[in-house]
């Protein structure tokens, strides 16, 4: 019997010569992520009595949940970090303004595949579309994950997904992960290695796919995997820090589960409030009011998705009562859509552009909703307050659904423009 991408990857990583699902293992990360909560990390890191990271070089830190700072309290926290920073020798920071951070890990070459990334942030997932095993953890196993470089992981059992054809106009990768969430279930993959296979994933761009590994963390996956192919290949090449090997799984290993999709039945779909998998075609909520779009974070703040919506608000004007808040993913992605014409047609048709970060995403700042108030949003999650107040709802959907429902001032599906 054959072994599944995880099984393989972790037995290579603890120095085995094979593991199955179940089994717990002892691995070194090839990279440790985290970000603005750094600072509260750092303080457990001390509570330990270790007084040097075991292992700077695997650590890469980006400010980006509160950036730039919104308060003192964050401001705070963000010199405390650089501070950490300075005196543990971190080579790998990012400060305010590079962007969000599995963005920035993907575009500086750490996403590789046959890598073996912790993150202290549960959408690390995302740079599983790169071929590697990427996991969030908590903040007290990053401690020792810096105090040790060691962390002890349990194999995960694999689900399989395989996605046939490709998609239909309009339909984009956020359309497919929500339609798999809301078919499985936001718990079905909890601690699950989650393989995408079939030429419907293939046919994806890198952007795309990143979209697809991130989302996977809202039906609790382990981590996330796409085979690395000449996409991912061509994608990486000038970017990467050292050599990497590749990791498939093999033809005949054992599943737990398999599911099979086609993509061409696949339509523009909504995640409405308060959950990821309470997923309906935009035709069934078509003529919800909104009062906020926001277009932007770690799901679909990238070029292609800032691409896809300028199209739908080039020569048109946001709904006089609605407010599109504009987010690239990365300060790399702002220049590209700069240079693309893509910023100017957001603010001609009176979108906010603002830099770099997670924003309104958490619920820190720049595009916190009233009490009441409907926003659409191109973001993984709308679970009740998370955008900082309880009181108002969040619809999850694609860049082209919520740039056109900018532009109507409802939820409608891009054809009706």
């Amino acid at each position: 019997m054959g072994h599944t991408f995880a099984e393989k990857i972790l037995a290579r990583k603890a120095g085995l010569a094979g593991v199955k699902a179940g089994q717990i293992v002892d691995v070194m990360p090839d990279v440790a992520l985290s970000h603005d909560n750094t600072a509260s990390i750092a303080e457990n890191f001390r509570q330990i009595g270790v007084q040097r990271l075991a292992k700077p070089e695997i650590h890469v830190i980006v400010l980006d949940h509160a950036s730039p700072a919104p308060t003192t309290a964050h401001a705070r926290n963000h010199k405390l970090i650089r501070q950490f920073v300075r005196e543990q020798g971190i080579r790998h920071f990012y400060d305010v303004g590079h962007g969000v951070c599995h963005q920035v890990l993907a575009e500086e070459g750490f996403a590789t595949p046959g890598t073996l990334i912790v993150g202290a942030d549960s959408h690390t997932t995302t740079a599983g579309a790169f071929g590697a095993f990427a996991t969030g953890i908590g903040r007290s196993e990053m401690a020792v994950v810096m105090a040790t470089a060691s962390i002890w992981l349990r194999v995960p059992e694999s689900i399989k997904i395989v996605v046939h054809g490709r998609l239909r106009e309009w339909v984009t990768s956020k359309d497919l992960a929500l339609h798999i969430i809301g078919q499985l279930g936001a718990d079905s993959g909890n601690y699950k290695s989650v393989e995408l296979h079939g030429e419907g994933v293939a046919a994806l761009d890198m952007e795309a796919r990143m979209v697809v590994t991130n989302l996977m963390a809202e039906m609790g996956a382990k981590n996330a995997y796409v085979m690395p192919d000449h996409v991912t290949f061509a994608w990486l090449e000038g970017r990467t820090h050292q050599p990497y090997e590749a990791i498939y799984p093999d033809p005949d290993a054992c599943y737990e589960q398999t599911v099979e999709y086609d993509a061409g039945t696949v339509e523009p779909v909504v995640a409405r409030p308060h959950a990821v998998d309470n997923v309906v075609p935009v035709r069934e909520v078509a003529g919800t009011r909104i009062d906020q779009a926001f277009l932007g974070t770690c799901t679909n703040g990238r070029l292609s998705d800032l691409a896809m919506a300028a199209r739908i608000l080039e020569g048109r004007k946001i709904a006089p009562w609605v407010r599109l808040i504009v987010i690239p993913a990365s300060r790399r992605i702002y220049l590209a859509a700069l240079e693309a014409g893509y910023l100017r047609t957001f603010v001609e048709a009176g979108a906010a552009v603002e830099s770099p970060g997670c924003g309104p995403c958490m619920g820190n700042h720049k595009g916190i909703p009233a009490e009441g108030e409907v926003t659409i949003s191109t973001a993984n999650r709308n679970f009740q307050g998370r955008m900082g107040t309880k009181e108002s709802q969040i619809y999850l959907a694609s860049p082209p659904v919520v740039a056109a429902s900018a532009v109507a001032g409802m939820i409608v599906h891009p054809d009706e423009l």
